[in-house]
């Protein structure tokens, strides 16, 4: 049975230039889909999945996110005084352990792969998760959490994946599968954003990872890849072939890419739709939408 899996790394360096104006003041991770923030998302996957130790990879300006996991004294008695016991609830959801998080800088944007190993030393010699929290994954169990479970078993790296439609693979890292054991698949080779009629399957990469320390090795010996960064996905490839090697899970659970606006606004519709306190009354304003607004 594989190392248990305690540790996260969420890099959160970007500048989330997709959403200007917005994030000229506020950090994209916090942006907030229904009354969360994407951060908060991506916090509750990794506790569901038993992480205990949370590494921010951080950049300037991020100061509102390093606030959010913070106490907030005058806020908490306020609405102590006013016997406002639900929200001190919620509010209390929010704030993390002395210690449990941990932030490093990326002085450079370099990339993903950059951006994890740039958390090397707080990883030491143990698997590790990477979560990408533009990626909102709702589920019954939590992505994460799945994954964990199938790796106690597979050990060696493994990335979260879904089926899409084979003429979006090109906007998408692509498996190429040996093998596949109910969700669980073998991975022998990745291609990167490849043309449709080039596509080895149509199983794409998704922002989660479950990765061996010797990726964090590899990292360092990259060269710069794509678009002059330092590739996440070229540090995987090459624990292609060991064993255990590279395996991927098909999870289970519908997935909003909240990196862009139109995805964000899925999300926004999905997750409110699946709050009882907004349902009917979201519903009915969405039935009642005349038809040329959705022409």
């Amino acid at each position: 049975m594989a190392q248990a899996v305690t540790k996260a790394v969420f890099p959160v360096a970007g500048l989330g230039t997709r959403f200007l104006p917005a994030t000229k003041s506020i950090p994209k991770e916090i942006m907030t889909l229904v009354d969360r923030p994407l951060i908060q998302y991506a916090i509750d996957e990794a506790r569901a999945a038993g992480i205990t130790d949370f590494i921010f990879v951080t950049s300037r300006g991020k100061s509102a996110l390093e606030d959010y996991f913070d106490s907030a004294p005058e806020l908490e008695a306020a609405l102590k005084q006013k016997g406002k016991t639900e929200l001190m609830e919620v509010l209390e959801h929010t704030n993390m352990p002395s210690g449990a998080i941990s932030y490093v800088r990326q002085k450079e944007a370099l990339g993903l792969g950059h951006a994890v190993w740039c958390a090397r030393r707080l990883i030491g010699d143990e698997p590790f998760a990477v979560i990408l929290p533009d990626d909102v994954i709702k589920g019954e169990t939590s992505c994460l959490k799945q994954m964990v479970d199938a790796h106690a078993e597979t050990g060696g790296c493994m990335i979260a994946a879904m089926e899409v439609e084979p003429d979006k693979a090109s906007a998408y890292g692509i498996l190429d599968v040996e093998e596949r054991n109910g969700n669980v698949l073998k991975v022998k080779g990745m291609v990167e954003k490849p043309a449709a009629e080039d596509a080895p399957s149509n199983i794409a990469v998704i922002g989660r990872y479950i990765l061996t320390p010797s990726v964090l090795d590899r990292i360092d010996k990259l060269d710069r890849g794509a678009g002059g960064e330092i590739q996440l996905t070229d540090a995987i490839a090459a624990e292609i072939g060991n064993d255990p090697g590279v395996s991927g899970l098909v999870f289970e659970g519908d997935r909003y890419d909240c990196g862009n606006k139109g995805g964000f606004l899925q999300a926004t519709v999905a997750f409110g739709l699946d709050r009882p306190e907004f349902h009917d009354e979201f519903a009915a304003f969405l039935r009642d939408l005349p038809s040329s607004k959705l022409a």
